[in-house]
């Protein structure tokens, strides 16, 4: 019987990629480009992975959990809880923004990204951690940032073209375009203190949310009839 192995997904940008990861560290990765949410293409490369395997145990699934495009992130996680739950293993989400050339070896860096409607996010990385959540600004606030963390010499990069943020050019020559990849994921798994590891397996797979979830107010509050 063979042992079991290691299944990474990151679809959080339009350039995913799969990987396994055998328990002597060799690797299998498959990359796909998709412009919608990877629910058409996602699982072709997933089953070949699979099938080049004779006795597939997988141990662990891997999936990155963003912030980036969130369906792409959704249809990663919900394959990746499918496969877990039909292997009877653990499937674990990492911030796919930990997985950037910009944060390898535990550079310092900031990430950026547009949250849409005037608003943005960004994320300080340090040591291959996030050192807080994603957290919402406007343009001034990103220009701030950004013009904060080239003056300490920090990496700044994005998912997105630099070009479709609101900020001088000088700035935004400094801004690079990365992707995280399913390798890079898994190496951020390796790397985090067993705490760590520890709290994203007691956590449950979800995207990681750019806003807290709010209720909606009822528009026509004069339906609700008041409790007797």
């Amino acid at each position: 019987m063979s042992a079991s192995f290691t299944l990474v997904l990151e679809t959080s940008t339009p350039h995913a990629s799969l990987a396994t990861i055998e328990p002597d560290g060799r690797m299998q990765q498959r990359e796909f480009t998709s412009d919608r949410s990877h629910n058409a293409v996602l699982f072709s490369p997933l089953q070949e992975l699979l099938d080049a395997r004779q006795a597939p145990q997988i141990g662990l699934v891997l999936v990155g959990s963003g912030p980036g495009n969130y369906s792409g992130t959704r249809v990663g996680i919900a394959a990746a809880q499918g496969v877990a739950i039909a292997s009877g293993c653990p499937a674990v989400a990492v911030p796919s923004i930990l997985a950037v050339r910009s944060a390898d070896d535990g550079a310092a860096c900031l990430a950026i990204g547009d949250a849409r409607r005037g608003s943005f996010w960004t994320a300080r990385i340090e040591g291959s951690c996030l050192l807080d959540a994603p957290e919402l600004t406007d343009a001034d606030g990103l220009q701030a940032l950004v013009s904060e963390a080239a003056s300490h010499g920090l990496g700044v990069f994005s998912f997105e073209d630099a070009k479709r943020f609101p900020l001088p050019a000088e700035l935004i020559e400094l801004i690079r375009l990365e992707v995280p990849d399913a390798g890079r994921l898994w190496q951020i798994w390796k790397a985090s203190p067993q705490e760590t590891r520890e709290r994203w397996l007691s956590e449950p797979p979800q995207p990681m949310y750019l806003k807290p979830p709010h209720i909606t107010p009822a528009k026509r509050s004069w339906l609700v009839r008041p409790l007797a």
